[in-house]
């Protein structure tokens, strides 16, 4: 099945939806905090529906490792500028390595059609 540029959009949105919930995770305070909680269990369930949407033609191992390996991205970067956090230097190699392995699964692989 060749994958199609929607399904690249959904998992775009997917990811959005999910680095958007993590950062309500932090904002709900361990669940303490009404308003973030139920924004953060809405943008996972966002996240979950774009992501499904994404695997009607990208692999689920391609999809996956692209939510999440971007997804870990982002969050790093909107934990440095929303939340002050900062990342030391193996945080920031270890980092990279996960960009790595996307780029590498995603320009590689034989598993998509590209």
């Amino acid at each position: 099945m060749k994958v199609s540029l929607v399904d690249y959009g959904a998992l775009a949105l997917a990811i959005i939806c999910e680095v958007t919930a993590t950062g309500f995770l932090q904002k709900s305070e361990q669940f303490t905090r009404l308003v973030p909680t139920l924004l953060m269990g809405a943008f996972y369930v966002c996240s979950l529906f774009c992501l499904s949407q994404a695997l009607r033609t990208v692999p689920l191992g391609i999809a996956y490792a692209i939510w999440a390996g971007v997804g870990i991205i982002l969050t790093a970067v909107v934990s440095s500028i929303v939340f002050h956090q900062t990342l030391d230097r193996p945080a920031i190699v270890g980092i990279g390595m996960i960009v790595a392995g996307v780029v590498i699964a995603s320009a590689l692989s034989k598993s998509v059609t590209h």
